[in-house]
């Protein structure tokens, strides 16, 4: 599964706008929008903040594994 879509995919379910996930990041709703749909490359650390944000495992976030993983602690 492509990471973009797999982030979609994990903010939807959890019910968070853009905006909100955007401000996690430090970004604007629009940053982030760019991330989600491919105009940006995610950075490594913004993977780790939403990693933890989310606290999920970046082989999940970038989807690399089906298996919802924690972050390790």
């Amino acid at each position: 599964m492509d990471y973009r879509t797999r982030l979609r995919q994990i903010r939807e379910d959890r019910d968070y706008t853009q905006a909100q996930i955007g401000a996690v990041l430090h970004k604007s709703q629009q940053g982030y929008n760019h991330i989600e749909a491919g105009r940006a490359e995610l950075k490594i650390d913004d993977l780790i903040l939403l990693c933890r944000f989310y606290g999920l495992s970046a082989d999940y976030m970038i989807g690399l594994t089906d298996e919802k993983q924690a972050f390790p602690k």
